[in-house]
Order: C-alpha cells, then sequence, then structure tokens
C-alpha cells in the first residue's frame, strides 16, 4: 500500500477500524515510547496558554497530555476525521473529568472550521503523513493560529545510525504489520502505517515544508535514535 494511492476516505475507514485497538497497538508496537514521544511534543508548547488545537486528536492523548502540563492555562479543541476515534476520545476524556477543558469534533485537517488567528498554537501528531495534502493542512494550522504561535508536528521519521537504519525498516514492514494485524484483526491498515512514513523519511523533509510556509525558528528534535521527531515553527507574520 501507498499513502499517494490511498483515498481520504479510505483512510477515514482504516482508523474507524482500527480505533478499538489503537491505544494497546501504540504502546505495544513502541515499548510505550509513544507517551514519551507525545510528553516531548507538548513540552514545545511551554508558554502556550489559552486555545490550543489538536489536529488528529484521535483517542485523544495529546489533547490530555496538554492539559496535564498546564491545566490551569489551556483550553483544548481536539479534531479528527474518524468517529469512532472521537467516540474513545471522549471516553477517555470524560473518565478523566476534562470535560470542561477539552472539546471535541469531527473535522477535516485541509479545511479547519475556524477563523484566522483563533488559536494560541497548533499541534498534530502521527498525522500529517496520513494527510494527501500536507502543504494545504499545515497552511490551514498557520492560518488559524495567532501571531507568535506556534506550529508542532510529531511524527515517525527514519533513524540516519548504522545500526537503527538496518534494523527499523525490518521491524517497520514485517513485524509490525503482522503483530499489528493479528490484534486488530487488520493487517492491511499495519502495513499502510509503516509505508505512509516512508513516503516522507526525515525530519529536514518536515523542516523544508515548514519553512516554505512562513514559518521561522524552525528546528527539529530527534527522539528515540531518531524513530520519532518532533518539528516545531513559530508564525512571526499575522
Amino acid at each position: 500500500m501507498n499513502s499517494y494511492y490511498l483515498h481520504p476516505n479510505s483512510i477515514r475507514k482504516l482508523f474507524d477500524t482500527i480505533a478499538p485497538t489503537y491505544d494497546l497497538l501504540n504502546h505495544l508496537l513502541s515499548l510505550r515510547r509513544d507517551c514519551y514521544w507525545r510528553r516531548m511534543a507538548v513540552s514545545e508548547l511551554r508558554g502556550c496558554e489559552g486555545w490550543i488545537l489538536d489536529i488528529a486528536t484521535g483517542t485523544g492523548d495529546v489533547a490530555i497530555e496538554m492539559i496535564q502540563q498546564n491545566g490551569q492555562q489551556r483550553k483544548i479543541f481536539g479534531l479528527d476525521f474518524s468517529e469512532p476515534m472521537i467516540k474513545r476520545a471522549q471516553e477517555k476524556i470524560l473518565g478523566k473529568d476534562l470535560v470542561e477543558a477539552i472539546a471535541l469534533s469531527l473535522g477535516d485537517a485541509i479545511t479547519l472550521p475556524f477563523r484566522e488567528s483563533t488559536f494560541t498554537a497548533s499541534i498534530i501528531a502521527f498525522g500529517l503523513r496520513n494527510i494527501q495534502n500536507k502543504q494545504q493542512a499545515l497552511s490551514e494550522m498557520i492560518r488559524v493560529i495567532k501571531k507568535d504561535g506556534k506550529v508542532i508536528i510529531l511524527e515517525f521519521t527514519l533513524p540516519r545510525g548504522r545500526l537503527m537504519k538496518g534494523l527499523y525498516p525490518i521491524y517497520f514492514r514485517r513485524l509490525l504489520p503482522w503483530l499489528g494485524g493479528l490484534i486488530s484483526r487488520d493487517r492491511g491498515a499495519y502495513a499502510y502505517l509503516p509505508e505512509s512514513v516512508f513516503q516522507f523519511p526525515f525530519a529536514e523533509d518536515y523542516e523544508e515544508m515548514l519553512k516554505r510556509s512562513g514559518l521561522e525558528d524552525v528546528r527539529s528534535r530527534k527522539l528515540t535514535f531518531g524513530i520519532a521527531s518532533v518539528i516545531s515553527g513559530t508564525k512571526k507574520h499575522p
């Protein structure tokens, strides 16, 4: 499977299908490093208060992390195109008594239903690679934030170290689809997800995209040998 040939509706159905086991598999397949990756991405929002937009919020882990790190000063709006994912996020948020701090809605990342300069920051975690028109989605993330607001991307990337560079594709393309398919009963989904990373593999690719969009102070931070990266930039102009 190739992300460039998978229709957005097919991608949405894919996430609808794996929603019940999504959290379990994230923790299992990453050896719970996904929790650390989200925590590091959210830490880049230090100093950002008020309303923050969480695109591709999924089951709500990033939104919850943002409140846990700075709950007194933030409100989160989580957006996702998968209704089963949103429903699971709602259950978790209700269970943690965060319904007044986190709002959720179905929505499309490339046509955000918000006015310009609505949020102090926007973040997308493990979602941008699944969007065909990445540049349009990024433009929307920038449009809806205020001047001096931050854009944060957390995404899988390919490690450059010799050992990890050799081992990682074996795990990602063989073991992950097998184990993910065994638990979720959808091997196709966990064959697509690794392949989507190889279409946009390095943090530098995302850095260049942020720079082309007019963001400044663009930088990236590699996590866990470069398996994941946090890429950020600041909107300096209205």
